[in-house]
């Protein structure tokens, strides 16, 4: 069953779909383009796989554990030039402005406002960003530690400034993540567990998925080596489900980071070694709005054991 025609086009297969989404109070718009509240069924199912996805850290747990931890959907801007953010994806971050003037500068920013100017001219940098990537802030929160494989779970906001007309691409959007940090063997091993049991997982959901080699949105003529470098080196994995019909949209992925983070960030395991780190994420609401294309907007109507799988029967 798919609530997609095969014979329109993308666009209006999107335009489509967030209609359907919409009308059935699975999107709430906002003033924002591409910032979108969920309903409460929409809501029931996201918080459905993350339950899922906490089932299979537990199965998967390795001997030194797992650590459930939340970072808030700020931080400093500092975390993006550390993680090198700045640098590889200007084109998808966001910072934080305010207003920090006197009377005088606040009379110019009402003129310009009842105007209906661009007052937004008027703020100053406030020194926070919104945090790209669930799994940033934890390499920040580490640093300098000696790391022991210990598996992080973190469930939280993410923003990427890329807004688009296709209901699958949230400009903020929540992330399940399972981060690994240890030798080059358990970061490598952690990814290929993940990798399984996150494909296993979709498919026990009814979806149609496989997972194929990717790589990041790499800014720039520098961004195109880069791309191709982790293409090869085979880094990202993702798993993707055709929403639209003849074209996949990534709704998991699974990353290799080497030592990455770990020579940013100054972690290394017992024996001294630069620190490796993996790291293996859920995109909540691409994964229950995948569902809701693949199942329908009912989902008291879904297959019982999609239902039973994400706690709802």
């Amino acid at each position: 069953m798919t609530i997609m025609d095969t014979h329109q086009d993308l666009a209006t297969q999107q335009d489509t779909f967030r209609a359907g989404l919409e009308a059935n109070d699975w999107l709430l718009p906002t003033l924002g383009d591409g910032v979108n509240g969920l309903g409460p069924q929409a809501e029931d199912v996201v918080q459905g796989i993350a339950a899922a996805a906490r089932r299979i850290a537990a199965e998967l747990s390795p001997e030194a554990g797992t650590r459930r931890l939340r970072f808030p959907p700020v931080n400093g801007t500092r975390l993006l030039e550390r993680t090198d953010y700045v640098a590889s994806f200007p084109q998808l971050l966001g910072t934080i402005s305010a207003f920090e003037g006197d009377n005088k500068a606040h009379r110019k920013l009402l003129s310009m406002y009842e105007d209906g100017g661009d007052w937004s001219g008027e703020l100053s940098p406030a020194g926070h960003a919104l945090v790209p990537a669930v799994c940033h802030p934890l390499y920040a929160y580490l640093e300098g530690s000696q790391v022991d494989g210990t598996v992080f779970e973190l469930m939280g906001e993410c923003y990427r400034h890329e807004p688009s007309p296709d209901p699958m691409r949230f400009v903020t959007f929540r992330m399940f993540e399972a981060v690994r940090l240890g030798t080059p063997q358990e970061a490598d091993e952690h990814r290929e567990k993940w990798l399984a049991a996150g494909t296993d997982l979709l498919r026990a959901l009814g979806l149609t998925v496989e997972a194929d080699t990717a790589n990041d949105p790499f800014f720039g003529r520098a961004g195109k080596l880069l791309s191709a470098g982790q293409r090869e080196a085979q880094l990202k994995f993702e798993i993707l489900t055709e929403v639209y019909p003849g074209h996949p949209t990534a709704i998991a992925s699974a990353n290799l980071h080497e030592e990455h983070f770990g020579e940013a960030f100054d972690l290394h395991t017992a024996d001294g070694a630069v620190a490796h780190s993996a790291c293996f994420g859920f995109g909540l609401e691409r994964v229950a709005l995948a569902l809701a294309a693949k199942h329908g907007f009912d989902v008291a109507a879904w297959p019982a054991s999609v239902r039973q799988e994400l706690g709802l029967s």
